[in-house]
C-alpha cells in the first residue's frame, strides 16, 4: 500500500510512519524540512511537485498543522488555524487534480472540537460541539473554530472518488521523547504529577498502538466516512489519570497544582492551560459500533505498557 503522510515528522506522524513502514507499506512523508529519501518538501499551502506523490497513492493521512503546544498569543492561534486549513485545502486540490486519486483521505482533527463538560461523554452522534460554554475563557472558542474550519476544508474538497474520514483524535500516548506522555512522565518523576486545579476535568487519550490500529481499521473499512473519534473508551478525571501514571512509574506522591500554579507552569513551558483545564470527555462511539477492539481500553493497563516501553528504550532513566 502506498501512503502519503503530510506532516509526518511530528509525534503522531512518527508513530504512524514507523508502524506503517514496519508493516511493509511504502510511506512518503511531506514536510517543510525533508531529511530522508522518503521525504518530499512542501509548504503546506500551495500545489507543487509534491502533488505527484498523491497521484497514484492508495491513502493520504494528513497530519499537518502547527503544534498546539504553544502560548495562545494573537499570532500562534492564527498560525494554528492557517496551517491546518491551508494544508487540508491544498491536499484536496492535489487529490482533485490526480489522474489516479487515492481511495481514502484520512484528515486529522481533534477531540477539542467537543464542549468542555463533566456530565456526559461526547460521541459522534450525541456529543456537544464546543464554543458556547459558559464559564470558560473566551479564547477556548477559537480552538473549536480551528477544528471546525479544519474539518470544513476537507468537506468542501471536490474529491468524489476518494472516501473522506475525519480523525477526531484525543491525545496520543507513546513512549517517544518530546510527546505528551514524555512531558507528563517527567512531571511525575519530579514529584509534580498531582491533580491540577482539583483534577475533576476529564482526560481523553489513546494508546499509540490503538491509534495505529484504528487508522488501519478505517483504511480497510470502505463503509466508514465522516467524523470518527479516536479515543479510548475509558476517559477519566485528571486526578485518577495522574495517580495511575505515578503508580506505574513508582512515584508515591504528586504535588497538586492550583490554577495559578498551572498558569505559571504553562508559561514556563511556553504552553497554554487549555490543555490542562478543559474537560475532554470523549468516547469512540463509531469505532466501537463498527466492531473495533481496543488493545488498551483502560488507562491502568495502557500506562503500565507505556512505562515498560520507556524503561526498555531508556534503561538509564530511573526515579
Amino acid at each position: 500500500m502506498k501512503v502519503v503522510l503530510p506532516g509526518g515528522t511530528g509525534q503522531v506522524g512518527t508513530v504512524l510512519d514507523r508502524a506503517l513502514t514496519a508493516a511493509g507499506h511504502e510511506v512518503t512523508v511531506l514536510t517543510r524540512h525533508p531529511e530522508q529519501e522518503r521525504h518530499i518538501g512542501w509548504d503546506g499551502a500551495a500545489l507543487g511537485h509534491w502533488a505527484a506523490a498523491v497521484d497514484g497513492c492508495d491513502v493520504v493521512i494528513n497530519l499537518a498543522g502547527r503544534s498546539v503546544s504553544c502560548r495562545y498569543t494573537a499570532e500562534n492561534p492564527r498560525a494554528m488555524m492557517d496551517s491546518r486549513v491551508d494544508s487540508a485545502r491544498v491536499i484536496g486540490e492535489a487529490i482533485a487534480a490526480a489522474e489516479r486519486p487515492p481511495r481514502v483521505w484520512l484528515q486529522m482533527s481533534t477531540a477539542t472540537i467537543y464542549a468542555h463538560r463533566y456530565d456526559a461523554a461526547n460521541d459522534e452522534s450525541t456529543g456537544v460541539i464546543g464554543g458556547s460554554e459558559a464559564g470558560v475563557p473566551d479564547y477556548w472558542a477559537y480552538s473549536v473554530e480551528i477544528a471546525k474550519n479544519w474539518e470544513q476544508a476537507q468537506a468542501e474538497a471536490r474529491t468524489p472518488k476518494t472516501r473522506k474520514v475525519v480523525l477526531r483524535s484525543a491525545m496520543v500516548m507513546s513512549p517517544d521523547r518530546g510527546g505528551v506522555f514524555d512531558v507528563l512522565l517527567r512531571l511525575a518523576r519530579l514529584g509534580l504529577g498531582g491533580p491540577v486545579a482539583g483534577g475533576a476535568q476529564y482526560v481523553s487519550w489513546i494508546h499509540d498502538e490503538d491509534f495505529v490500529r484504528a487508522v488501519e481499521f478505517l483504511i480497510a473499512r470502505d463503509d466508514l466516512e465522516g467524523p470518527v473519534n479516536l479515543a479510548s473508551p475509558g476517559p477519566l478525571p485528571h486526578r485518577a489519570f495522574m495517580r495511575a501514571l505515578r503508580t506505574a512509574w513508582g512515584v508515591p506522591v504528586g504535588l497538586p497544582a492550583t490554577r495559578w500554579m498551572a498558569e505559571l507552569g504553562a508559561f514556563a513551558l511556553r504552553s497554554d492551560t487549555e490543555l490542562l483545564f478543559k474537560s475532554r470527555r470523549v468516547v469512540p462511539g463509531r469505532l466501537r459500533a463498527a466492531g473495533f477492539d481496543f488493545a488498551h481500553p483502560e488507562w491502568d493497563g495502557a500506562v503500565a505498557d507505556l512505562v515498560r516501553r520507556v524503561r526498555s528504550m531508556r534503561p538509564g532513566l530511573f526515579g
